[in-house]
């Protein structure tokens, strides 16, 4: 089949961090048509392929950007986050899938199984780039996101809640000397939930939020959030 890259309809993978968001933006911007936000919901937060703190809001995300969003749960082991990544996909109405897959193989092969079987094109606008690169376009973009979860050496309870801004890259940057980590958090070193970017027609504020922290790992968990317009954003 030929595809003329203006006409492809996608949907795309989102779990509300900003790797998903990039990936959305960097699809639109190369042409691509992509009406549908599609999230896998694990019951086990150790889910082997997804992202999953905070999906709760992720539909207000979906409001604030103008799409249609396809929701499919999961067990959260490998086979039932391919399964519910497949129930979500083959009902739509489209010719590929978005992700915002960086480095990771084990990621990549299991969304290019489920969509191969589907007969679905994979666009992964950020695979294999270089990581420094990726956060600085990112920014540059005007993605917002903030931290809401802290799992390596060096990133203490206080960033939970930070904004993912340029001074704490360069922080994260002088971590990676120290620790060996990514500065995108491809190992599962933070998470991240976004705030605001440039398809964000209203901006989301996180209205309440609890911390859970212990024995030097912790997540910020969203309690209440909504949808206003302006840029400013607080965290009670």
């Amino acid at each position: 089949m030929l595809y003329i890259r203006g006409l492809m309809r996608l949907a795309s993978l989102y779990s509300g961090g900003k790797d998903s968001t990039f990936a959305l933006y960097l699809a639109e911007q190369m042409g691509y048509d992509v009406p549908f936000l599609v999230n896998i919901v694990p019951e086990d937060e150790a889910s082997w392929i997804f992202h999953t703190p905070n999906l709760s809001v992720v539909p207000l995300m979906a409001e604030a950007m103008g799409k249609e969003l396809v929701t499919a749960h999961s067990t959260g082991t490998e086979e039932g986050d391919m399964e519910g990544l497949r129930s979500a996909l083959e009902g739509l109405d489209v010719d590929g899938v978005v992700t915002g897959a960086l480095w990771s193989d084990y990621q990549w092969d299991r969304i290019n199984i489920v969509c191969g079987d589907l007969g679905l094109r994979v666009v992964s606008p950020m695979w294999r780039k270089d990581q420094d690169l990726v956060m600085d376009q990112m920014l540059d973009a005007g993605i917002e996101a903030i931290i809401v979860g802290c799992y390596a050496d060096g990133l203490g309870q206080e960033w939970l809640g930070r904004s993912l801004d340029r001074e704490a890259v360069d922080e994260l940057r002088s971590l990676r000397e120290r620790y060996g980590i990514s500065i995108m958090g491809e190992g599962g070193e933070y998470e991240s939930l976004t705030v605001f970017s440039p398809m964000h027609g209203r901006r989301l504020v996180i209205d309440s939020s609890d911390i859970e922290w212990k024995k030097g790992a912790g997540t910020l968990r969203v309690r209440g959030a909504s949808l206003r317009r302006g840029r400013e954003a607080r965290i009670s």
